[in-house]
């Protein structure tokens, strides 16, 4: 019977070594690689939130959403959009927008790819004048409460002749939001701006409910269509302004990604080696258990998905670490219980349980500085958290359970001196029975 958990790994491993090799597919769960990796384009917007009055969190929210909207329609393949705060030299705060397009090289293509899309907003006319021309301020209701835009046909100014005419229908907070508006500012002028520039000036006649708006003259058909096409693919709450692009090249993400990969099965391999050498079975335990970390990891790469950077593949290799050490301090707690003439299946339960209040400790407070790097951390420092922390997970998991499955099921219950040889000694050390 004590052969059967042992089993019940295996199978669970040869499972997870089936995802990891036979689902890299572009239709099944490939690994996602990161543009350092991958080679595409960067493009660092900043958001101009001066003219919010509140709210300005979630008008950054949908500015983000509205982008990769945006980026998915025109088929990037798995864009990544975020936001940033970022501090200027002079010690002021700017919100940036961070538009990552991997397979993208071409900086012209990506920016037409994010597009010039309209900013809209909403600006009622106050008892001020300027220069002979009417103050308009800004109210709360812009693009970002935008539903959709359609294109109809009829006659706005009563002439009855047909021109284009714009329909904007708002969400149920916007539609509060203009019956609100047009309730409190009957017979003043709702100018409607787009980009900054007023497009239709028309005075407020009465309470409008139902949460739709027209927009009339001032355009041709195709510039109609065109303005519902931009309207539709995302009106932006704020307006952004490209401040930096960077570009990485195909051949230049790959060089990293061989490299990456060359130096993780160069260190895994070395800590094999020393294993083996060192710690002998146990050694070898502990080398088929970080093949099932291994495993364990790339299965979570691939099941969550998780985007593999340069720095996700440093934070691999660091939890490589993890799990050996907890295996070493498995290992030489296990020792001393043979030292002081204890039976092999007995050690091995001594050892995990006295090893494991240090293992616990160790991994939980590597957990807690991943979890707070990927909570404060930048988008590269992110990659590094996330993979580091799932990494610590695995090594958990391989270091506590499957070497002590393996090892239950390996050695007997009374050890002989041969079994202390392959238990006890390692590489220029002597059994006790030797001294």
């Amino acid at each position: 019977m004590r052969f059967l958990p042992a089993l019940g790994v295996l199978i669970i491993s040869g499972l997870l070594g089936w995802f990891a090799v036979s689902t890299n597919g572009p239709e099944s769960f490939p690994i996602k690689l990161g543009l350092d990796l991958a080679g595409g384009t960067e493009l660092i917007y900043r958001a101009n939130t001066d003219n919010l009055a509140e709210d300005k969190q979630g008008a950054l929210n949908s500015l983000r959403d509205v982008i990769d909207r945006r980026v998915n329609l025109f088929g990037v393949a798995e864009p990544l959009v975020e936001l940033e705060r970022s501090s200027a030299v002079a010690g002021a705060e700017e919100d940036r927008l961070i538009v990552q397009l991997p397979g993208v090289t071409d900086v012209q293509a990506a920016v037409d790819a994010i597009g010039m899309t309209p900013t809209l907003d909403f600006r009622i006319a106050t008892d001020e004048v300027a220069s002979g021309t009417p103050v308009f301020a800004q109210t709360e209701l812009t693009g970002r409460y935008l539903k959709k835009a359609d294109l109809q046909f009829g006659s706005a100014s009563g002439a009855g002749v047909n021109e284009p005419i714009v329909v904007l229908t708002f969400n149920d907070e916007g539609a509060a939001i203009f019956e609100r508006l047009t309730k409190e500012n009957i017979g003043r002028t709702l100018a409607i701006y787009l980009d900054g520039e007023p497009i239709s000036t028309p005075v407020i006649r009465e309470t409008i409910a139902g949460g739709t708006a027209t927009i009339s003259g001032n355009f041709s058909p195709t510039e109609g269509r065109e303005l519902v096409r931009n309207l539709n693919f995302g009106a932006l709450p704020v307006p952004i302004e490209l401040v930096s692009s960077n570009t990485v090249g195909a051949t230049l993400g790959a060089s990293a990604f061989e490299a990456g990969l060359m130096a993780g099965i160069i260190g895994f391999a070395l800590v094999v080696l020393f294993m083996i050498i060192w710690y002998r079975l146990p050694g070898l335990v502990a080398s088929v258990a970080l093949v099932i970390y291994v495993l364990i990891t790339i299965a979570v790469i691939k099941g969550v998905p998780i985007t593999l950077t340069a720095s996700g593949i440093a934070g691999f290799i660091l939890s490589i670490g993890m799990a050996v050490d907890a295996n070493v301090l498995i290992f030489e707690r296990m020792k001393e219980e043979i030292r002081r003439g204890v039976g092999g299946r007995e050690a091995v339960r001594i050892g995990f349980s006295r090893a494991w209040p240090a293992i616990r400790d160790g991994h939980l407070t590597m957990l807690i500085s991943s979890v707070i790097l990927f909570w404060m951390g930048t988008s590269i420092v992110q990659g590094f958290a996330l993979v580091f922390g799932f990494g610590v997970i695995a090594s958990l998991i391989s270091a506590v359970f499957v070497s002590r499955v393996f090892l239950l099921a390996i050695v007997p219950e009374e050890t002989s001196k041969t079994w202390e040889h392959l238990l006890e000694a390692g590489f220029g050390r002597r059994t006790h029975q030797d001294t």
